[in-house]
């Protein structure tokens, strides 16, 4: 028998099945589609009546539309797929320097955005997310149901409390503003935590059909997002992907965002790496490469101008992976 936390339980509600089974029957859906309400029920071992009543429920609430499949003899299947033609999520990559929102169906395709510089006040932050969100609500029409923050930093999705480094916000209420300035609910999570889940829901089936995996995103800083059995783990207090300040060696090229010149983030972050190039004393002939790419996006470069590539005495690049493999080395996921 397993042993349960009996401060974090609440017992299953007459909901709670039918709850349950409408997911597994939108998931089919989103998975599997176009496909009739027979092979759902053959797929779940559910009642024919019961997909039937949840199909009709998700077809109320415009997730789902029907469609009329190919007559093998008889009266053509109706098959049934996602409702893409509106928007119905609003998602905030809120960045170091850069913000991008975006409005987007249930299939993840991006049908609006707008982007603008992020700025470090959190309150001057917060009335751009709520004035663009508007904006993108107003031109949908009004079928978005929620929205979605990716946060630069740590946060615990239970009490909210929060803190991203690189702006030094503590515990800023973003998510709590935007839902006062949209209507809308709200959730937030860190952007490690929100690349994994998109990952595990749209990324390459490679990646989709794996249940355990770990996504590292190096951006100014450097941070993880685990995934267990197809769920996002983020442990006591939201802190099981904050690897990015634990220690792996001295003398990093430049210091992370809380000062210290030994972790992970300050040997792999985007800043690391450009310190390491422009440091190289190998550097030849200018070529865009990655690091290009990187400099202008953090800001640091116009994209008329280029960074040389480092290579080594034998002509190959200089290695940029070693300082993040060290890191998953410590970190004991390997």
């Amino acid at each position: 028998m397993r042993r349960i936390d009996l401060k974090k339980t609440s017992v299953a509600r007459s909901n709670t099945i039918r709850d349950i089974n409408r997911q597994i029957v939108l998931n089919y859906v989103r998975e599997l589609g176009p496909i009739s309400r027979a092979e759902i029920a053959r797929e779940t071992a559910l009642q024919r009546s019961t997909v039937s009543l949840i199909v009709d429920e998700l077809t109320d609430h415009g997730l789902v539309e029907e469609s009329s499949g190919e007559s093998t003899g008889g009266r053509p299947p109706s098959l049934l797929s996602l409702r893409t033609a509106d928007p119905v999520a609003i998602g905030v990559d809120l960045g170091t320097i850069n913000t991008v929102i975006a409005a987007s169906d249930l299939a993840g395709r991006v049908l609006s955005q707008e982007e603008f510089s992020t700025d470090p006040d959190a309150a001057g932050m917060t009335r751009k997310i709520v004035d663009s969100a508007l904006r993108l609500m107003r031109r949908s029409g009004g079928t978005i149901e929620g929205i979605g923050i990716s946060f630069p930093g740590w946060i615990d999705p239970e009490s909210t409390r929060s803190f991203a480094p690189h702006f030094k916000w503590r515990d800023e209420p973003i998510a709590e503003a935007v839902t006062q300035g949209t209507a809308l609910p709200v959730t937030i999570d860190n952007d490690a935590n929100a690349a994994a889940l998109a990952e595990l829901w749209f990324g390459r089936p490679e990646i989709r059909e794996i249940r355990d995996f770990i996504l590292v995103l190096v951006e100014a800083g450097l941070g993880t997002g685990i995934v267990f059995d197809g769920q996002v783990y983020r442990g006591e207090g939201g802190t099981a992907g904050e690897f990015g300040h634990m220690t792996i060696g001295t003398g990093a090229p430049v210091a992370c965002a809380a000062g210290s010149t030994e972790c992970w983030e300050a040997f792999a972050s985007e800043r690391a790496a450009l310190a390491r190039y422009r440091g190289s004393k190998n550097s030849t002939t200018p070529t865009t490469t990655m690091v290009d790419a990187m400099a202008i996006r953090a800001g640091e470069m116009s994209p008329t101008n280029k960074i040389k590539t480092p290579v080594t005495n034998s002509g190959k690049p200089a290695p940029m992976a070693r300082p993040a493999g060290l890191g998953l080395d410590r970190s004991g996921y390997r």
